[in-house]
């Protein structure tokens, strides 16, 4: 684990990218998201990165902005 610039740990793992380009998502990884063969990802380049996004069911969205402060200030000639 190598600590970042923001104070807290990161699990960081050197990975290699296969002639088929492929690569493995380290055991530690995998199962700390709780990663499953045959999952889908969105994949996108962001800031000279390649980021890889767990696409969950819906299903399981449920209930994931519980607790979340729903109120705002609304302006006086707004409904």
């Amino acid at each position: 684990m190598e600590k970042s610039s923001y104070d807290h740990l990161i699990d960081m793992d050197t990975v290699t990218l296969s002639p088929k380009f492929q690569v493995v998502i380290p055991q530690s990884i995998r199962e700390a998201l709780q990663l499953t063969p045959g999952e889908k990802f969105r994949v996108l380049s962001y800031s000279n990165r390649v980021e890889f996004i767990p696409v969950r069911p819906i299903q399981q969205m449920r209930g994931f902005l519980r607790g979340m402060n729903t109120t705002i200030e609304r302006e006086d000639d707004r409904l």
